[in-house]
């Protein structure tokens, strides 16, 4: 699942991967159900964290 994104995602690459606009993305952070790190203006999400999103929405 999501081989071929690497190990940390941007928001670009996960609202590609979940097939999800911007502001569904950020609210998934802002409400904690996906975790991240915010390194100066750049969210940063482990594609573990998405992956666990997933399998848990099911």
């Amino acid at each position: 699942m999501l081989e071929s994104y690497q190990d940390v995602l941007d928001i670009k690459d996960m609202c590609k991967a979940l097939r999800i606009g911007r502001k569904t993305a950020f609210r998934l952070l802002q409400d904690g159900q996906i975790p991240y790190r915010k390194i100066g203006r750049n969210y940063k999400i482990r594609k573990d964290a998405v992956i666990t999103y997933l399998e848990e929405s099911n």
